[in-house]
């Protein structure tokens, strides 16, 4: 399988997908990069791991249309089959999503569907929350929205503020979106009547990470 990965900022979960495709039990490759900021730190990460990067600067683009058929454009030219947004900070068309609709997956730093959107970790503080987390989850039209792959639970501590929170959270991430793409890739993944299905292994059919197997 071939995947694209979408990034805008750092890419720590960038690197932790590169790191995964490197086990001899994951058929997957990332065969392209795609930032919407020439300046993203994940290129260098890319670049160290010999993957092709482009960049789709979606300020240079007059409407949203064009910047994500330019996105398009790209991941076929790489011959992709699949994308992962990694900390793609743009809200992608629905025409885009329906294109791929079950060959695209995102991460989000919270237990969805709670709390979608920005701003997560300081709405869960706010909220008080004992558990939040993180998901991955199939990409649909309305904002982290779609069918439940993997999500791990993380304590909110006494103490914790946004900072501390997000730290403890993505280091989750890094353990979950791999898995989810694991998963995929050996094709144990199905999506029925919008609920991810997971043949055997370490998770459960809801996709939520089992730690006495883990």
């Amino acid at each position: 399988m071939k995947v694209a990965v979408f990034i805008s900022g750092r890419g720590t979960n960038l690197q932790a997908l590169i790191d995964a495709c490197e086990a001899k039990d994951v058929p997957a490759e990332i065969a392209l990069v795609v930032a919407n900021r020439p300046g993203a730190q994940g290129l260098q990460r890319a670049a160290a791991a010999g993957i092709k990067t482009v960049v789709v600067d979606h300020t240079t683009f007059e409407s949203r249309e064009a910047f994500d058929a330019a996105l398009d454009a790209a991941v076929r030219r790489a011959g992709c089959d699949f994308i992962c947004m990694a900390g793609f900070m743009r809200v992608l068309t629905e025409d885009f999503v329906r294109k791929w609709r079950n060959r695209m997956l995102n991460i989000h730093p919270s237990l969805l569907p709670a709390f979608p959107g920005i701003n997560c970790h300081e709405r869960a503080i706010e909220a008080g929350v004992r558990i939040t987390g993180c998901t991955v989850h199939f990409c649909r039209p309305e904002l982290d929205n779609g069918p439940i792959v993997t999500q791990a639970a993380v304590p909110v501590l006494p103490g914790d503020d946004a900072r501390t929170l997000a730290a403890r959270i993505l280091e989750a991430e890094h353990v979950i979106y791999p898995m989810a793409l694991k998963l995929i890739a050996q094709g144990r993944v199905r999506v029925v009547n919008e609920k991810v299905l997971i043949q055997d292994g370490q998770f459960t059919s809801a996709g939520v990470m089992n730690p006495t197997k883990a």
